[in-house]
């Protein structure tokens, strides 16, 4: 397996981790009411838009050949750190 592949399947592996705890998110935003709900919903609306942007740069990813794959990584890299630190802070805004 290639290091390009490797990378693709972690990659693939994180957005599947996320989804998980996209769907425990929405659960407490359906479970919240007033203010509280808005801004989680906010939250969340940012975290899809996020995500959104690590799933074109595993698309590109999918796409790039030779050495061009190595720039789609490094961005993929700050779209993937962006993700995780922005739901690190909604996990811990949502307790």
């Amino acid at each position: 397996m290639s290091s390009k592949e490797a990378y693709q399947r972690k990659l693939e592996g994180k957005l599947k981790e996320w989804k998980a705890d996209f769907d425990k998110l929405e659960a407490k935003v359906e479970q919240s009411s007033g203010d509280a709900q808005l801004d989680y919903e906010k939250q969340l609306k940012s975290l899809k838009h996020r995500r959104d942007a690590v799933e074109e740069r595993l698309a590109e990813l999918r796409q790039a050949s030779g050495s061009a794959w190595e720039d789609v990584k490094h961005r993929a890299e700050g779209a993937w750190a962006a993700m995780e630190d922005a739901l690190s802070s909604a996990r811990d805004r949502f307790k």
